[in-house]
């Protein structure tokens, strides 16, 4: 009996899932060495320029791969876009975007064709150029928006305009001077500041790739309190991204924060002590330390001790006991200073030693 290799979608295959894609939005498709799964559906996920996704009907049962360049349905036209991922995972995807199988679908018209693929690069040719002019109308129109990025449509007739504002902006005069200006059908669609900065890229300050550029699909809103969770420094400056919003990153390690800070006791409690009250400075999460000042608004007589410490004073202080001092007893300092007087002696306190022994044996 003769055993043959099926290797359909899967990462065997050079167009599979297992082929590297410079963009953030690839889908690891685990269910691609599954035969069942290609046969599973006619639904096919087509990615376009950037960000953009869409859901497509095989009706022709055209045999289709992962990185196959086909040609769509579009209003009006076709627009040429990237398999990205075919077979059962694609009514998974579906699912979680809402979208229901028994709703209208646009098709898959056929493979890209030459001539489809020339008329798409001759239409992406004039973005860069579009997109300069079209901001100079906007200007002489007093339109307070910034016009970011600019989409054709694969066949040319249509274009999108990707563009930033604060406020609400009126641009009926404008859809009718750019009409009139390229000749095409006008889509606007308004984006936010950090998904501009993932059009356009970049380098953080850690030295690595934007994350709204890299793998963040999913914004997720930032406030100064997972600065202030972190004891990260209130700075305008440093806090913002690229986008001159707060970064994204503050959100990462704030769950953590956030389980270790539960280890420390509450801030507001003052500790009492016999001579002065203290009041809570600063916490270091990761030396498991806490400063006390002496004062609520500046940095006065700090001492640093424990956490344990601190439930300790704050335990006494509820009967009613106050301790001598804050930190911990004389009992360690102690100790401290017997093995500080065992290391003051002299390194070469042996050295004498080794000569006499030295000397008997060359005798």
């Amino acid at each position: 009996m003769e055993y043959q290799l099926y290797n359909g979608a899967c990462c065997l295959n050079k167009k599979g899932c297992c082929k590297r894609h410079c963009n953030k939005l690839n889908t690891y498709d685990w269910l691609c060495d599954i035969p069942e799964s290609e046969s599973a559906t006619d639904y096919v996920e087509v990615q376009f320029k950037n960000t953009r996704k869409g859901y497509y009907l095989n009706s022709n049962k055209i045999p289709l791969e992962k990185g196959d360049v086909v040609a769509v349905e579009s209003s009006p036209g076709h627009d040429i876009g990237t398999v990205s991922m075919t077979g059962k995972l694609v009514l998974l995807q579906m699912k979680k975007h809402r979208i229901r199988p028994d709703a209208e679908v646009k098709r898959i018209y056929r493979k890209a064709k030459a001539a489809d693929l020339e008329k798409y690069e001759e239409a992406k040719a004039k973005e860069h150029e579009t997109m300069i002019r079209s901001r100079k109308i906007a200007e002489n129109l007093g339109l307070q928006m910034k016009i970011g990025d600019v989409e054709y449509q694969g066949d040319g007739n249509k274009a999108i305009f990707y563009y930033i504002a604060d406020e609400r902006v009126d641009f009926r005069q404008l859809i009718k001077d750019l009409a009139e200006a390229f000749r095409i059908r006008i889509e606007m669609k308004q984006i936010g500041a950090r998904q501009e900065a993932g059009r356009i890229g970049g380098i953080g300050p850690c030295g690595r790739e934007l994350c709204c550029s890299g793998w963040m699909t999913n914004f997720v809103s930032v406030s100064t309190g997972a600065a202030r969770l972190q004891d990260i420094s209130l700075n305008p400056q440093k806090l913002a991204g690229q986008c001159a919003k707060l970064k994204c990153c503050l959100n990462y390690e704030v769950d953590s924060y956030m389980e270790a800070q539960r280890q420390f006791p509450a801030r507001e409690i003052p500790l009492e002590t016999k001579d002065n009250i203290y009041y809570h400075f600063k916490t270091d999460v990761f030396k498991n330390q806490m400063q006390y000042s002496t004062s609520k608004h500046i940095a006065a007589n700090i001492v640093t001790i424990s956490s344990e410490r601190a439930y300790e004073v704050i335990s006494l202080n509820k009967k009613g006991h106050k301790p001598k001092f804050l930190h911990e007893d004389e009992n360690e300092t102690s100790l401290k200073k017997e093995y500080q007087d065992i290391l003051d002696e002299s390194v070469t306190r042996f050295d004498s030693l080794k000569k006499k022994k030295i000397k008997k044996k060359q005798k």
